[in-house]
């Protein structure tokens, strides 16, 4: 790496998956644009799953995918690495194997110098290597704010896709990584974050969901998802909503990053986590007395977030154990799904 010093914040109001859309608008946004249908489509937007999903043959499905955001860090090594590490995980959070990327870079080369872009690739390509797959090349363009993401191929058996329409009445519902990110980036940018808080969300969004896809297909997971920008109940609603389902959460279960749910209750509470309430309001029932910080941690955009796994009652536990073993110690049963009722979203 260069000895360059570039602050990436500096460049950036919102950073990483919290500069999405919001999502009610991007809903909206997509209803009328017409599509070419195709038997070999198992998965398209209709129901804002991860990625994109068409068989090629009756023993290989390619997954497609892409994402790209606005730097969430100041190291610029660090970002390439996070940044490459969330658009991978769409791959995994349908069950699949990451086989080809593309680099996607907006960069604005009279303002910064080259050598912060290429930290960021390079910080990219240590996560593309860490996955095994391979890198075909990329496109840049001149723009600003920086901002920097992949486009990723992967593989997956048609029988043994993951999708978000996959939950089922019964299920369990797992998260693997703790909730916070958002939170904690911006007390970081205002200076009241804990430095072992914030170097603890970093490495979280560094961590890959590979070992938790495997976990998936090992105990033949039929739904899941991701949780980023638009929060865990803005994902785990359009989990709902294809799967035509109603989920129970447990605020109290939850796991939180450190000092997350004391920021909250100093009012450390990022506009992302308001535009997602907006979204999820009218489908959300929030029952007397539940705490108010677990309900703003619920609503926080993530950033390389955890996977969301929905798997059946009895083996739950079993999964839950060696998640646990594996890279994601703070995985944890958060709730379950029932048959449709009057709202999607119950939490307590």
């Amino acid at each position: 790496m260069s000895e360059i010093k570039f602050d990436l914040l500096s460049t950036v109001e919102y950073g990483g998956c919290s500069a999405k859309l919001p999502a009610g608008k991007l809903t909206e946004l997509l209803q009328n644009i017409p599509l070419l249908k195709d038997k070999n489509i198992l998965v398209d937007i209709e129901t804002h799953d991860d990625a994109g999903v068409y068989r090629l043959n009756d023993t290989t499905a390619l997954i497609v995918t892409t994402d790209f955001f606005p730097p969430v860090c100041s190291d610029p090594y660090e970002f390439g690495e996070i940044a490459a590490a969330n658009s991978l995980s769409d791959v995994y959070a349908m069950g699949g194997t990451p086989l080809l990327a593309l680099n996607l870079n907006m960069f604005p080369a009279s303002a910064i110098p080259l050598e912060v872009l290429r930290d960021i690739l390079l910080g990219g390509q240590n996560k593309i290597n860490e996955a095994g797959a391979f890198t075909m090349g990329g496109h840049t363009i001149d723009d600003t704010p920086p901002k920097y993401g992949l486009a990723v191929v992967g593989t997956v058996h048609p029988e043994r896709l993951v999708t978000n329409s996959g939950a089922r009445p019964g299920d369990k519902l797992i998260l693997t990584k703790p909730l916070g990110v958002g939170i904690l980036i911006s007390a970081h940018r205002i200076g009241i974050a804990q430095e072992s808080a914030y170097r603890q969300a970093l490495a979280q969004m560094k961590r890959l969901n590979k070992e938790g896809a495997e976990l998936m297909q090992q105990y033949d997971i039929k739904g899941a998802t991701d949780v980023t920008g638009f929060g865990l109940l803005g994902h785990l609603l359009k989990m709902a909503q294809a799967s035509d389902v109603s989920v129970q959460v447990e605020g109290s279960a939850l796991p939180l990053l450190p000092q997350v749910a004391e920021l909250i209750d100093e009012g450390c509470i990022p506009g992302a986590a308001f535009r997602n309430m907006e979204f999820v309001k009218n489908h959300c029932l929030f029952a007397t007395g539940y705490q108010v910080n677990r309900k703003i941690a619920a609503l926080d955009a993530q950033t390389s977030g955890g996977l969301l796994i929905s798997v059946p009652e009895e083996k739950a536990e079993r999964l839950l154990s060696q998640l646990k073993d594996k890279t994601y110690p703070d995985a944890a049963i958060i709730g379950e799904v029932f048959s449709k009722r009057s709202k999607y979203i119950y939490f307590r």
